[in-house]
């Protein structure tokens, strides 16, 4: 049964192919390449609409490759979007089976016209504004506010100290520290030879004392 069902398809697939393409004439296979004509990239589903034979239209694949059954001399027009409407006529002379083109379509560059936005429903609004402006300082007002006396010592109340600084700090302390550790000044009333001097010189004042009485 389904054999049966197959060929029915065929033969009705062949009737409309034959109502469809006029009695008489050669039949080819026509194929081709569609590209850009500026940078020869491929120019993918592109819509060919042949004149000739009843405005019947194939397509191109996504990568520009089309072939279909035609007769020789038929007119095709090529079109796609983005590029302008070619059409191109098959050779009416041709000795085999098939025929390859390679086709070639122009983009269409539509120049609009340059459209301006204003924030401004009218000339007062935009002259209010204006006068209302103000003007950012330029690089060297920036810079001398940025180095002026006040930014910087705010800058040194406020910033951390980098690693840098507390590395320099931590060597500075430590050398004074190792210069100075053999100069240490002791507590006079912990020293006992303080003691006796200061015993000393308290008897030799009583002694004076005497003596000039």
């Amino acid at each position: 049964m389904k054999y049966i069902v197959t060929l029915f398809l065929l033969l009705s697939g062949s009737a409309l192919f034959a109502q469809q393409m006029v009695p008489g004439k050669k039949l080819i296979q026509y194929s081709g390449l569609i590209t850009d004509a500026d940078s020869n990239w491929v120019v993918p589903y592109v819509t060919i609409t042949n004149l000739s034979n009843k405005d019947q239209q194939y397509a191109a694949n996504y990568k520009g490759y089309f072939s279909f059954v035609a007769h020789p001399g038929d007119t095709l027009v090529y079109s796609a979007v983005g590029y302008k409407q070619l059409k191109t006529t098959i050779p009416t002379i041709i000795t085999g089976s098939s025929y390859t083109a390679m086709i070639k379509m122009k983009a269409e560059i539509i120049m609009l016209p340059t459209v301006y936005l204003y924030p401004w429903a009218t000339v007062e609004d935009f002259t209010k504004d204006f006068l209302a402006l103000k003007i950012a300082d330029d690089d060297m007002e920036i810079a001398k506010k940025n180095l002026s006396p006040g930014a910087l010592k705010g800058l040194i109340q406020t910033l951390p100290r980098d690693g840098g600084e507390i590395q320099n700090m931590n060597f500075r302390y430590n050398h004074d520290r190792e210069l100075n550790k053999n100069m240490r000044q002791t507590n006079p009333l912990l020293n006992p030879f303080a003691w006796g001097k200061l015993m000393q010189q308290i008897f030799n004042g009583d002694k004076t004392r005497k003596e000039g009485n």
